[in-house]
């Protein structure tokens, strides 16, 4: 069980923003990874929230280099615990309506995150 709970708030001037709420106290400060196409994102930003107690402001600036026709996908992780918070998919490149493209490319970037899981869970149990 993830000690976070991750609610997108907006993607603005190519920032995308969401707030962290802990589930616990026990919680602490989040350590995230961001990743896209398994390669870790620079320039995230956790701040805590200074109105709420055990909140914290999620900043994930998109980088330019990332963006290309076709399904973008982002992961946003619990570093500790490898459970994913959540996702966001961008499209770009021809209309796609009704495409499940996206939700393929989601779909593998989690079994891709399974079987790293997987593959740590059998050494460190072996």
């Amino acid at each position: 069980m993830a000690g976070f709970v991750l609610t997108k708030t907006r993607l603005h001037a190519g920032v995308w923003e969401g707030v962290l709420t802990a589930v616990d106290e026990a919680a602490g400060r989040p350590h995230l990874l961001i990743t896209h196409l398994e390669q870790p994102l620079d320039g995230v930003e956790i701040t805590e929230d200074p109105a709420t107690e055990g909140q914290w402001v999620l900043r994930i600036p998109v980088p330019a280099e990332i963006l290309s026709d076709g399904v973008q996908t982002i992961l946003i992780q619990d570093a500790r615990s490898a459970v994913r918070l959540g996702s966001f998919t961008i499209v770009t490149g021809e209309p796609l309506e009704d495409d499940i493209r996206s939700e393929i490319d989601l779909l593998r970037a989690e079994l891709d995150m399974l079987k790293r899981a997987f593959r740590r869970h059998c050494l460190e149990t072996s």
